[in-house]
């Protein structure tokens, strides 16, 4: 119960249900009623009521997402957005969810059932776990762990394996092809994702996302301007967002791996989804954005929740701005830049830790400087790279070969 108990709102809670003798002093109200030697029935207790509480405010904050995208998206494209039900569309993503509940559940003949079933389950469940972890104040989180950063990369990783398991049981060529895309580009990018989170880790010197956000006294996206924008790029691809989202390009394969679900299991492809994409904003305010830290006369976890709502607008944003890349500049991007580039920034914190272990405000100031000096180069030096096979240079220099111009 040890980190669990560090958190003051699993502690309020449970004291005032426990008449354990150390809980005397959290107590507001004294209406404690389960004897001390019972105290695994205040943890339960406790321990449902706070799940509870944190799968409903993430489904809140789904429907919040769709409504936010939606509206923000018709402003970057000089349209209205959604207008008609309730309030500047307010209630839309809620009559969407019921339309959602109410279509016929189709099922393909020759479909592997189970795994049919599983997959839809499989992209909602995990997302689930990774909120209770994470540090939305000083002492507002739900848990803990000494292994957080892994923990958090481990979760992730079972997004691929769900997108997988319902292409091939859905028996479709479209369904099969978009998992085959997904596997191949989600495995690409976990690797510069990965080793990015490796520089958030050499930097704290720790495993947990608590230490991760106390170590921060220069904010990471500023320390380590490399590691955030390989991060953020590959946290775009493994959410299939644009410009990544070929797994369900609907130019080429209707749906993708979603082609023949329908009602709720469609609907929980589509909540898992919109739910990693609040998970990650909340991994990257931990990881590069010094978390809930912030000036002390506003509360910590406001701090925390304005720097989440503006990194899940650079995501909205990247879906506005950026068109949809082919599969073998996606594949490109991901070898033949974001992997090296991560490797350069983990190698260069690493030596500079080893000469500055303990360093001072003005030996931070100057590692920052360094860090700036090879992200720029660096992109630079890749942008050079990898243009002819983002812009399509090499197509246009062989239409002038064959006289096509």
């Amino acid at each position: 119960m040890g980190p669990v108990r560090e958190s003051f709102i699993f502690e309020f809670l449970y004291c005032h249900l426990s008449l354990e003798a150390s809980c005397s002093s959290v107590r507001i109200i004294n209406i404690a009623f389960i004897p001390e030697s019972l105290s695994w029935i205040s943890f339960s207790l406790t321990a449902f009521f706070w799940i509870f509480v944190f799968v409903n405010a993430a489904l809140v904050g789904v429907l919040a997402l769709i409504w936010g995208e939606r509206r923000l998206i018709g402003k970057f494209q000089a349209r209205l957005g959604p207008n008609r039900w309730g309030p500047l569309g307010l209630f839309t993503p809620v009559a969407d969810a019921i339309k959602v509940m109410f279509k016929e559940d189709i099922e393909p003949t020759l479909s592997d059932k189970l795994i049919y079933v599983l997959a839809p389950i499989l992209m909602v469940v995990p997302v689930f776990m990774i909120f209770p972890i994470i540090p939305y104040g000083t002492k507002t989180f739900l848990t803990n762990i000494s292994v957080g950063v892994v923990f958090v990369l481990a979760i992730t990783s079972i997004n691929s394996l769900s997108v997988l398991m319902a292409g091939w049981a859905s028996g479709n060529r479209f369904a099969i092809i978009g998992g085959i895309r997904a596997v191949a580009m989600l495995l690409s990018y976990e690797i510069p994702m990965g080793i990015s989170a490796a520089g958030v880790v050499i930097v704290a010197g720790s495993l947990s996302l608590s230490g991760v956000v106390n170590s921060q006294v220069i904010p990471n996206a500023i320390f380590q301007p490399l590691g955030f924008i390989t991060f953020l790029i590959a946290s775009t691809a493994e959410l299939n967002r644009s410009p990544f989202d070929i797994t369900e390009a609907e130019s080429e394969l209707v749906a993708g791996y979603m082609t023949d679900y329908s009602s709720m299991k469609f609907g929980l492809f589509y909540l898992g989804e919109f739910m990693a994409t609040i998970a990650s904003s909340a991994i990257i305010v931990t990881f590069y954005f010094s978390g809930w830290r912030g000036p002390s006369f506003i509360p910590s976890e406001i701090w925390f929740l304005t720097k989440w709502i503006g990194v899940i607008a650079i995501f909205i944003w990247f879906r506005a701005t950026f068109p949809r890349l082919r599969i073998d500049q996606i594949m490109s991007l991901a070898w033949k830049g974001l992997f090296e580039l991560s490797l350069i920034n983990v190698l260069v914190l690493a030596l500079m830790i080893a000469i500055w272990p303990d360093p001072t405000v003005i030996q931070l100031l100057l590692m920052t400087a360094i860090n700036w000096i090879v992200f720029l180069a660096s992109v630079y030096i890749f942008g050079k790279i990898l243009s002819p096979n983002l812009t399509g240079n090499k197509i246009k220099k062989r239409s002038v070969i064959y006289g096509l111009d």
